[in-house]
Parts: C-alpha cells; sequence; structure tokens
C-alpha cells in the first residue's frame, strides 16, 4: 500500500511539472517584449526571461525534453500502478491519465500563462534557467540534429531576435488597438510622428502663392508683416522669391526696421537662403534643419524652381496641431452646413480635410482641393460646376482669376 502512495505522489509531481512545462512554453513565447525589456529595470526575473528568449532554440528544447520526460514517466507510472493493483487494465489507465494531462497539464496552464505571459515567463524563468542547465547533454543532441535541419530549411533561430522590432506599421496596429490607455492629446501626437516616415516637405509647404516675405521693394510693409507674422523667421526678397536677398530672424526685426529707414544695408541681419527639395521625406528635414541648425528653406522643384517654403515651425505643427487656430481638427473650423455638407477654399489640402473628417478624398495627386477638381476635369475650369469624386459631392461656387476660389463638398450615402 506504501508503495501505491508513493506511487500516486510521484505521478501527481510529474504532472505538476509537465504543466509547469507546457505554461512555460505558451507564457515564454506569448510574452511581449517590450513589456518584458521594460520590467528588466526592476526584475531580475524580466532580465533572465529575455536572455533565455534570445536563443528560442534552447529554450524550447529544454522545455519539450522536460514535459517529454515527465509525460512518458507518467505513463509508465500509471502502467504500473494498473498492471499491479488495478487487474491489468492499462487501456483504462492511459485513457484517464490522457484526460487528467489535457486537463491539468495542458489547458489549465497554458491558458493561464496565455492570459499572464509576461508574468508567468518572470516567474518560471529561474526554474528553466535550470532545465538548461540539467538537460544540456540532451538539449546538444538535439539542438545538433536540429540546426542541421533547420540549416536545411535556411533557418537561423538567431534571427529571431532581429523580428523584435516594430515597423510604423505595426506600431500604429499597436497605437490603434490600445490606444484608450494613452491620453487624446498624446495618442494624436504620436500618430502623427509616424506619419512623418510617410510624409515629404511637399505634402506640408506653404505654397509659393501663399508665402508671406519681407520685400525690400516695398520696405514700407516691412513692418507690417514682421508684426502679423506666426513664425519666426521671414524671408527676405527683392521684388519676387526667385531674388532672394537672405532669411531674417524676428529678433532682430527692430534693427533691421531701423536699417530700412535709414537707407542702410540689412545684410548684416539676414542668414544665408536654405533651399530644399520638394521630394525630401520629413523625417530627413527634421534631421536637416537639426545638423544643419536651419529653421526655414525654400522648397524647390527638380528643375530649381521656387515652389514654396517649409520651417521647422510647419514640422512642431504637423505633430502637435496647429498654434495659431484652435486646433485644425476640429469641424466647426471648416463652415459646417445644415445638410452635412462644407465649404472649404480652393487651396485647402486634401490631406488636412481627410484628417479632421476621417474622409477618404484621394492624396496619391494633387495635395489641394483646387488641384484635385482640376486633374478630375483634366481643364481649367471656368464656371460653376458640380462632379463626383470617389463618392463625394463637389460643387464649385466661385472661381478668381482661373483658379478655384470656394467649394462646396458634401460625402455621399
Amino acid at each position: 500500500m506504501d508503495s501505491l502512495i508513493y506511487l500516486l505522489l510521484l505521478l501527481v509531481a510529474l504532472l505538476i511539472f509537465s504543466g509547469f512545462s507546457s505554461g512555460s512554453e505558451t507564457g515564454m513565447m506569448a510574452s511581449n517584449k517590450v513589456k518584458l525589456r521594460h520590467n528588466s529595470k526592476k526584475s531580475r526575473g524580466a532580465r533572465r526571461a529575455l536572455r533565455l528568449l534570445a536563443r528560442p532554440d534552447i529554450l524550447l528544447s529544454a522545455i519539450l525534453v522536460g514535459n517529454n520526460f515527465a509525460n512518458i514517466l507518467a505513463s509508465s507510472v500509471v502502467t504500473i500502478i494498473f498492471i499491479d493493483y488495478f487487474g491489468g487494465n492499462v487501456l483504462v489507465g492511459s485513457v484517464i491519465l490522457t484526460i487528467v494531462i489535457l486537463i491539468f497539464s495542458e489547458i489549465t496552464p497554458k491558458t493561464i500563462a496565455t492570459v499572464y505571459p509576461e508574468k508567468f515567463a518572470e516567474k518560471s524563468s529561474w526554474i528553466l534557467k535550470g532545465l538548461i542547465f540539467l538537460f544540456k547533454p540532451i538539449i546538444a543532441l538535439t539542438n545538433f540534429i536540429s540546426s542541421r535541419l533547420l540549416k536545411l530549411l535556411n533557418v537561423d533561430p538567431a534571427d529571431s531576435a532581429e523580428n523584435d522590432n516594430l515597423n510604423s506599421g505595426e506600431l500604429r496596429t499597436l497605437l490603434s488597438e490600445h490606444g484608450d490607455l494613452i491620453p487624446d492629446q498624446s495618442r494624436t501626437m504620436l500618430s502623427s510622428i509616424l506619419d512623418l516616415e510617410d510624409l515629404t516637405v511637399e505634402d506640408i509647404m506653404i505654397p509659393a502663392a501663399e508665402m508671406v516675405g519681407i520685400d525690400l521693394n516695398n520696405p514700407d510693409e516691412a513692418e507690417s508683416i514682421i508684426k502679423s507674422s506666426f513664425y519666426s523667421r521671414l524671408p527676405v526678397f527683392r521684388g519676387s522669391f526667385d531674388n532672394m536677398i537672405g532669411v531674417l530672424h524676428l529678433k532682430d526685426s527692430h534693427e533691421f526696421i531701423e536699417c530700412i529707414e535709414n537707407n542702410q544695408s540689412v545684410d548684416p541681419f539676414l542668414s544665408e537662403t536654405y533651399f530644399v527639395s520638394q521630394s525630401t521625406k520629413l523625417t530627413h528635414q527634421l534631421r536637416e534643419f537639426q545638423n544643419l541648425d536651419k529653421n526655414i528653406g525654400l522648397v524647390v522643384d527638380e528643375y530649381g524652381e521656387i515652389e514654396g517654403l517649409i520651417s521647422i515651425e510647419d514640422l512642431f505643427s504637423e505633430i502637435v496641431g496647429k498654434f495659431n487656430q484652435q486646433n485644425l481638427q476640429k469641424p466647426d473650423a471648416l463652415n459646417v452646413r445644415s445638410d452635412g455638407s462644407i465649404i472649404v477654399e480652393g487651396n485647402y489640402k486634401i490631406r488636412d480635410l481627410n484628417k479632421q473628417l476621417e474622409w477618404e478624398l484621394p492624396e496619391d495627386g494633387s495635395k489641394t482641393i483646387n488641384g484635385m477638381i482640376v486633374d478630375y476635369l483634366e481643364y481649367i475650369p471656368s464656371t460653376n460646376l458640380c462632379m463626383e469624386i470617389n463618392g463625394y459631392q463637389l460643387e464649385i461656387l466661385n472661381i478668381v482669376e482661373n483658379s478655384i476660389d470656394k467649394v462646396k463638398l458634401k460625402k455621399g450615402a
């Protein structure tokens, strides 16, 4: 009778070990390495788990060797028990053992590990480290064979560490799925930072037609332009932007005005003009502004023609929102009508409109409503027209000097 008790105790211990192995496998493989890295600042278990996960082939070998060892030994114990004490009905014992293993050594521990993967990984890491040492000879043999097989399949276990980094698309998905844990303003900023990777200077630049600067041929307007400027720096030109003189920092505006009034040279207060390609990625341009200690640049096309202007303020506005308005994202800044339509200026940027109203107007061509309509019609309209583009109804309300001034838009049903 004593031997039966010992055998049952051994069986329970083996089932517990089997459950631990199954749970450890799920917990380790399902754990979020980003969370483990964060926890590693305070938890030795997290640091140990990360070290084990650096070589998943060795980790899995230790877990599977231990799990199979426990299950096979448990099967042998059940066989002995049923032969010696239950009339040799081994089949019944195998069925009972299978059910017990499924419930207590597979489903239950794996479910717990799935719900709390990081906790399970941290707590089990020290035992798993001991298992790796204990089963080292067997692991070495199995890894030698499996590594040859993996080599034939062109798989390198060390590459798993390189797959931990998330790309921008995966970060966007993570932000959208778990963004409710982050304050709205912070979530908007993070989303905008990720968007910078896909945007070029052309997407956010101020078009040449809307550029504001100081014309030395009209010095009387200089002071009013400086006072009304949102930017910390302004381009200075003579006659047109094609004849750039330099860039004025508004901290020097007082001395600059005095020089103009006294007919003195303003060159000492101007910095050199900096030119930017319109196809430059915003992430790269941000680094360029930082490396070159520049804050403003004239945007040129492939032929060197001035297309617009970009400043460090424009880049920051793209991330944190507009500073000079009560947040452009608010639909009430768009003249929303009672029928759900909106009225905007023709030079309104399509991307801004899509962000504000969560619309899906095409952004792959022209950047403004005016340009989108001209591209769609394939000519410059001279009269008011109605049209439908991608399920959105557009009506030209006003045309000024061959340019669309006002447009009414409404999302289709």
